[in-house]
């Protein structure tokens, strides 16, 4: 199934995690895991956010996800399912 990671850095969690190097390592391993379809990287009210899609075989995954995200950067994550455009029609069409 498709979906979006949101993960949100506090402030100075996340510049300890830059000074440190643990930002970029920890980020770096998120992604070689997921393998994501797309990865952004914003600020959003004033904090660190990645908004991450990608490919979740089975929510056995997610604490394998979160964990490392909690432990490493106190950060706050919400998963939620997403569709593409292709989906969308898919789904669509199956009310006709």
């Amino acid at each position: 199934m498709r979906m979006m990671l949101r993960l949100v850095i506090p402030t100075q969690t996340g510049s300890r995690a830059i000074k440190d190097g643990s930002l970029p390592s920890l980020m770096e391993a998120t992604l070689n895991k997921l393998k994501p379809e797309a990865a952004y990287f914003l600020a959003e009210d004033g904090y660190r956010c990645a908004l991450i899609v990608f490919d979740m075989k089975d929510s056995s995954e997610i604490p394998g996800i979160a964990e490392p995200l909690f432990a490493g950067l106190d950060a706050e994550i919400e998963l939620q399912p997403v569709m593409n455009l292709e989906d969308l029609r898919k789904g669509l069409s199956a009310l006709r």
